[in-house]
């Protein structure tokens, strides 16, 4: 069985064997690929693997007896679907031959490309991780409409405004319903994307397949002595999407009663300036003197402003800590030493590091949205909020203080639930099992 994955990232695997850096992001797949390369329940497996990649050129390069491919895509742009892909991906299928091809990374120019170059909808296996168009509806996520409307240097500057971003979405969102239109079968983990990708494409087979985790999060557990007091991680807030401004709304009434609250947020921080950079003028923007480059700091963006005007609003300075980009050992650390988690975003599928604190068995509480609740059960393992109820995620964090037994109870049984639904030897059983079936279909027959 000849499968081909089509990614959106380097695998490990490859950066190192070349010395390159990369990301361990998609850490299932590094799992996957360990199984197959080592022909250890490899389900009898020839794998490639297709990534974006600049320097790779025509020709694939052979490790662990994987062929790799690389294929060129602006991602900086990735609402624009760029033709020339396609061509790309049908030297790829005629020199690898795949049975199949697992397509990821429905938001990018390539899961569209790949999916018409191989012309086959019985042997495309599409893989789910959000839903753009989705995304795309909720996206300014309750701010005021004098927020969403307002642009900085900044945000004019890289042409990339909340009302753009937004857009952009959109067209991301078009293109993967055309990708999930175009794909025979595709893969979900949650109630909510098996229910969107069936409106859009009832008559593609849908596989239920959990996501395994990065490995470090299935080593070592969450103990309340080891936490700092009233603590809460949020593991990302750039885009509003996410809601870090739900929980700074949230923060000045949860101050009122536990005073010592501090507030974690990794990944990049948009409430302080960028790095001082030279940019190029135009020539009909030049001064006087005629001079065309000049060291400007770009400030943050108008989603950041709102989020400095909360903070002032709410007398919050020194209580929100801004963590920056983490690795998987920072964010495990991190997970470790808070009190609870909380994932406020407007619309999530099967956020990863909700997932993550889950494993751990750190107290839990998100937003009712999207597929969240197939990943938690409510006051089983952890607390779920209405999306945007600003009111109702501060009950719920201050429950979660107010009573730390029940908070550490909660812990433990996310953690039993995500060993199940994250186990890895079980997901790749299942993913050969699905790969198996949708060849036996186009052969009519068993393997």
């Amino acid at each position: 069985m000849r499968v081909l994955w089509v990614c959106n990232i380097m695998l490990p695997a490859f950066a190192r064997a070349n010395n390159l850096p990369w990301s361990d992001r998609e850490g299932w797949l590094s799992g996957a690929y360990d199984r197959i390369s080592s022909g250890k329940k490899s389900g009898n497996i020839t794998l490639g693997v297709a990534f974006p990649s600049e320097s790779m050129g025509e020709e694939p390069r052979e490790i662990d007896g994987v062929n790799f491919y690389g294929f060129s895509e602006n991602l900086n742009a990735a609402e624009i679907y760029d033709e020339k892909l396609e061509s790309r991906f049908k030297k790829i299928f005629e020199d690898f031959k795949p049975d199949l091809i697992h397509v990821f990374g429905t938001e990018f120019p390539h899961c569209l490309a790949a999916i018409k170059a191989f012309n086959n909808p019985e042997c495309t296996l599409l893989g789910i991780q959000g839903i753009c168009s989705e995304i795309s509806k909720v996206y300014m996520a309750n701010l005021p409409e004098n927020v969403y409307t307002d642009t900085t240097f900044r945000d004019r500057y890289k042409n990339d405004s909340l009302v753009q971003q937004k857009e952009k979405f959109e067209k991301r969102g078009e293109n993967e319903k055309e990708a999930i239109r175009l794909a025979g079968n595709i893969t979900g983990r949650t109630d909510f994307d098996r229910e969107i990708t069936a409106g859009i494409n009832p008559k593609a087979k849908y596989y239920k397949m959990n996501e395994t985790m990065r490995p470090t999060f299935y080593k070592g557990a969450w103990r309340s002595v080891n936490t700092v007091p009233h603590s809460i991680f949020l593991s990302q807030g750039d885009y509003p999407l996410k809601g870090f401004h739900f929980m700074l709304e949230a923060m000045p009434e949860i101050l009122k009663e536990f005073p010592d609250t501090r507030l974690y947020v990794a990944g990049n921080s948009v409430i302080g300036r960028i790095k001082r950079k030279t940019v190029t003028i135009p020539d009909e923007q030049k001064n006087a003197s005629g001079k065309s480059r000049y060291p400007l700091a770009i400030r943050i963006s108008a989603y950041g402003k709102y989020l400095k005007k909360l903070i002032r609003r709410g007398r919050l300075g020194g209580k929100v800590v801004m963590l920056g980009k983490l690795s998987a050992e920072q964010m495990k650390e991190q997970l470790l030493k808070c009190n609870v988690f909380v994932c406020p975003s407007i619309l999530e599928n099967s956020p990863n590091t909700m997932a993550e604190a889950m494993l751990l068995g750190v107290p839990t509480i998100a937003a009712n949205t999207g597929g969240i609740p197939s990943m938690l059960e409510k006051n089983v393992d952890g607390l779920l909020f209405e999306a945007g109820n600003v009111e109702e995620l501060t009950k719920c964090v201050k429950q979660m203080f107010r009573e730390p037994v029940i908070a550490a109870v909660y812990g433990d049984n996310a953690r039993k639930h995500a060993m199940i639904i994250h186990d890895a030897g079980e997901n790749y059983k299942r993913l050969v099992e699905i790969y198996k079936d949708i060849v036996n279909n186009r052969m009519g027959g068993a393997l």
